[in-house]
């Protein structure tokens, strides 16, 4: 019975895996030339640019993802399974797809640029700069929120929100006493995957990042104009490597509630 989930994982796991660690040794440099890569002043401004950005997408992902999936979960009025259905469609969408709409958005023929042209004269423009990339990460990354929060949400017990209100307790204090330690392991873990997204997502950033050299593009870059796979293969561990930790840290804090932190 176990045989079937050994064989994908070796196949998805350990043989790229170790693939890559040898890869990675067979430079000039040998086992060096991890270091030597990783200090390179060029992929540790790309390395800071990706964990700054992620670390924000997951700030305001959480923010407006969480509030929507409360509401969403424990309301129900017409029109309820439109408006999901709305909030989740970006999941339907290839990364490039929504870099496109980005671009449609706030690149220099966009709505935002039209619009104040008309109003001062001037085009305003940030489909390639690090806003564009963060509207595209939070575009694709709501969804993922909103349905977590949305499950937890919908079997909170509201005897307990009844029970503090009853004992003269205020609305936020209900909240921050009650509801968010109910949510945090929804919180933790959606949070944590949104991470780990942003982190490695490639089509999105192909398609925007032509202001900030974030770790995938530096990777993809370093892959068709150098010929260094060493350098590549320890960008390419260091990117994994950073999000399964952060994926494992989430699931000890959250428990179970982190599907994916192996």
């Amino acid at each position: 019975m176990i045989l079937p989930a050994v064989l994908v994982f070796s196949a998805f796991f350990i043989i790229p895996f170790g693939v890559l660690l040898r890869v990675g040794a067979q430079g000039a440099y040998g086992i060096a030339g991890y270091w030597l890569a990783l200090m390179n002043p060029e992929h540790l401004e790309s390395l800071v640019a990706t964990l700054v950005l992620s670390t924000v997408v997951t700030v305001a992902t959480l923010c407006l993802g969480g509030v929507c999936g409360v509401f969403l979960g424990r309301n129900r009025f017409p029109g309820h399974g439109l408006m999901v259905s709305i909030l989740t469609l970006p999941l339907a969408f290839p990364g490039v797809v929504v870099g496109f709409m980005i671009i449609m958005l706030a690149g220099r023929q966009g709505l935002v640029s039209d619009i104040s042209l008309a109003l001062h004269g001037g085009r305003i423009v940030f489909a390639y700069s690090a806003w564009g990339l963060f509207l595209g990460y939070l575009y694709f990354s709501i969804p993922r929120v909103l349905l977590t929060v949305m499950a937890s949400a919908e079997i909170l017990d509201a005897s307990l929100e009844e029970a503090a209100r009853s004992l003269g307790a205020k609305p936020a204090r209900v909240f921050l006493d009650v509801t968010l330690p109910a949510l945090k392991p929804a919180l933790i873990s959606a949070g944590a995957l949104t991470f780990a997204t942003s982190m490695g997502a490639f089509g999105t950033a192909f398609t925007l990042a032509t202001r900030i050299n974030v770790l995938p593009m530096m990777i993809y870059t370093d892959f068709t104009l150098s010929t260094d796979l060493s350098s590549i293969a320890a960008l390419s561990l260091l990117l994994g490597l950073i999000s399964w930790v952060v994926l494992s840290l989430a699931r000890s804090v959250a428990g179970s509630g982190v599907a994916a932190a192996g």
